[in-house]
Parts: structure tokens; C-alpha cells; sequence
């Protein structure tokens, strides 16, 4: 163990102890995190987020940084694994960040927010698993709605809406899917919905045609998967091939571009629920950060993940500035007791004391033959 690893492991053990914030060197850079998954199945994702910190920090560097400071962007691929995740945390934290912004998975977020919240380093994630803000980790903020919202807004959406008389859930076996899953059962059954078949893939199988056959045994009016979009994409098409007329509908980790690449011309129909796609988003902030994205990258992102961490990284921003300080101490109250409503990339939100995101309108949107997405519902 170097010397400077040796001094980063007792530094952040005496602020543990004194129950101190995080608020290293007064004249270095400010130090922000990325944990994402920047390689593996869900690498569009991660690479969106960094690219989206990356882009913001350019930006704040040039006009002039934080506090008289530069902020110094450092990344750690945690591969959308638990196992790599928490080596992930160990890392930045030992790397004197302040704040991490990421990840992508609930599995990864779990395993590494006990170490951020040990440490009293901010985390914001996408990670929707109802967990993350029932544990007691003050340095946890959600950036996306919980799957409990979603598992309302689907079963609103397919026994008032649709009206769907025979309903199949489909799930992988991960932590955020199996969750989003039974949240969307329950909610369906109180809801009066008829759910005919359950049933699980293990992600990253590629053919799901026996599982499919299953259910289209049970006649059902909609398929609705829980999982993401790597195996969503497959699911549609093998519905297709497999002459399953059945809606599909995915969950919220389905909105990737590389959905409809996956899935092919099968694609078109689908229908994904999530906060409003990049493109449909109507406010300002929103359409001149998108400009500025595409222009350094070549192309848009890949998700709404990419801007909801991209505001989990300007509150954090706005946070430093009103209370002139990078201790997490004062950060975090800030960031819990926000006195209004943070003007999002996604929309205006606040967090409660629970780090769960107020204010995160779902939506359900369906795949247009050139992969766009057109709002279905609501549509005002």
C-alpha cells in the first residue's frame, strides 16, 4: 500500500470516527466520482453517464471552476456487478471524492452505499430499487423514481387505460427487476388486474424462445418486463418471430436506444414506461444541454439516465455554491432540505430526508419505426 493510500485510508477513518463530512485539501481540485458501468452488457449507459459528468465539468472548469477551484473528474467501471461495485466504492472514497455520481444498477448501488454512507460521500444514482432509501444512508439520492411509483403508474396504466383482461410479467433475476416486478404484481392485483403467468429469464441468455412459448400459451393481452434493455430488445423480437401478437411493455431500464437496435423492425409498437424520454423533454436547461452533448459526442444520449445523473451532479453543484463549501456535512442537509425546487434537467425536484426524489412525472411512450419514442400517455 502506497504512502498517499495509507494516508487516504486514515484520513477518511478519523473523519468516520469524529463523525465529520468529507472536505479534503481547501486548494486542490474538487474531487467528483463516477462509479457506472463503462464496460459489459450495459456499458451504453455508463458511458452516457461519464460523458454527461465529463461535459458538465468542462463547462464549469471554463467558467472559472467551484470556490475558486477546478473540479477533477475521477471514474471507476463498475461493470453493473455488486462485487465490482463495492471495490468501486473503496476506491473513490480512498481517492478523496466528495460526491459520486452514479451507478446504473440497483445490485451495484446497494453493494457500494454503505461504504459512501461509512465515508459521508454523497451518492446519486438511478439505482430504483425501493431499498436504497429505506436503509438509513443519509448520503443517498435517488435521481429516478422508485419502482413502487413505476409499479403504480404500469398497473394504473393497464387496468384504467388499456384495460388488459390477462396480464404476463416477465422479470430477470436481478435485484432491480425481481423488485419492479413484484411492486407491479402487487399494485395490479389491488388494482383488480388479472395477472395470468409469471415467470423469469436469466439476463443475457439471448433466447428466450421456451419461456415465451409459455406464456403464449396463457393468452395474455401484454407482456410486461421488468429487466433491461440488453434482453428487452431480444424478448420483442422473439415475440415476433414466435407470432406472439401479445403488447409488450417494458420497464423503465428498457428506454435505451439500443432497444430498438436490438429488437429491430420488431421495435416499433413497444411500449416503454419511464420519466420523459430526452428528446420530449420540454425545458430549457434540458434541450441547450442536449445541444452541447451531441456536439461533443457525435451523438445524443443514449438514455434519460444520462440526464437525470447529469442533475444529480448540478445539485450537487448548487449545493457547494450556496453553502460556499465542499464538506459533506453541510452539504448533505442542503441537498435534503432544499427550500425550492431544484430546476432539473428532467423537470423541478427536491429530495426528502429519505433521498427520495420528489417530483419525477412517469410516462408511457412507444417506439416509433426510425427508434424515436411518442409520448401515449398522459399526452398533455
Amino acid at each position: 500500500m502506497s504512502r498517499l493510500t495509507k494516508l487516504s485510508t486514515l484520513t477518511a477513518a478519523i473523519l468516520l470516527a469524529t463523525g465529520a463530512g468529507t472536505a479534503f485539501a481547501a486548494d486542490g481540485p474538487i474531487k467528483i466520482g463516477v462509479q457506472a458501468p463503462i464496460t459489459g452488457e450495459y456499458a451504453a449507459e455508463g458511458q452516457g453517464i461519464e460523458n454527461g459528468v465529463q461535459l458538465l465539468v468542462k463547462q464549469k472548469n471554463e467558467a472559472g471552476g467551484l470556490l475558486g477551484r477546478q473540479i477533477q473528474v475521477i471514474v471507476c467501471d463498475d461493470e453493473g456487478k455488486a462485487s465490482q461495485a463495492a471495490i468501486c466504492g473503496r476506491k473513490l472514497v480512498n481517492d478523496g471524492v466528495i460526491a459520486v455520481i452514479g451507478t446504473y444498477t440497483s445490485g451495484a448501488a446497494l453493494a457500494a452505499a454503505p461504504i459512501y454512507s461509512a465515508a459521508n460521500v454523497i451518492q446519486t444514482s438511478d439505482g430504483t430499487s425501493d431499498e436504497l432509501t429505506q436503509r438509513g444512508w443519509k448520503t443517498f439520492f435517488r435521481n429516478a423514481p422508485p419502482n413502487s411509483d413505476e409499479a403504480e403508474f404500469v398497473a394504473n396504466y393497464f387496468t384504467k387505460v388499456k384495460q388488459y383482461k390477462r396480464i404476463a410479467v416477465l422479470s430477470d433475476r436481478s435485484s432491480y427487476a425481481t423488485g419492479l416486478a413484484k411492486a407491479t404484481v402487487d399494485a395490479l392485483k389491488k388494482n383488480n388486474g388479472n395477472v395470468v403467468a409469471e415467470d423469469f429469464i436469466n439476463a443475457g441468455t439471448q433466447d428466450y424462445s421456451a419461456v415465451l412459448t409459455k406464456l403464449k400459451a396463457e393468452n395474455p393481452d401484454v407482456l410486461f418486463f421488468s429487466g433491461y434493455y440488453t434482453d428487452g430488445g431480444l424478448i420483442r423480437a422473439q415475440m415476433k418471430q414466435l407470432g406472439m401478437e401479445t403488447d409488450f411493455v417494458g420497464g423503465d431500464a428498457n428506454q435505451n436506444a439500443a432497444f430498438a437496435k436490438i429488437a429491430g423492425n420488431a421495435a416499433q409498437g413497444a411500449v416503454i414506461v419511464n420519466v420523459p424520454a430526452p428528446e420530449n423533454l420540454p425545458y430549457p436547461e434540458a434541450k441547450e444541454f442536449l445541444t452541447s452533448y451531441e456536439k461533443a459526442f457525435g451523438a445524443p444520449p443514449p438514455s434519460i439516465y444520462t440526464l437525470t445523473n447529469a442533475d444529480g451532479l448540478r445539485a450537487v453543484f448548487a449545493a457547494i455554491e450556496d453553502t460556499k463549501s465542499t464538506d459533506t456535512s453541510k452539504l448533505i442537509p442542503w441537498l435534503h432540505s432544499m427550500k425550492q425546487p431544484f430546476p432539473g434537467l428532467t423537470g423541478p425536484f427536491t429530495w426528502d430526508d429519505k433521498g427520495e426524489r420528489i417530483g419525477s412525472p412517469m410516462s408511457a411512450f412507444e417506439v416509433q419505426a426510425d427508434g424515436s419514442y411518442k409520448t401515449i400517455y398522459p399526452t398533455n
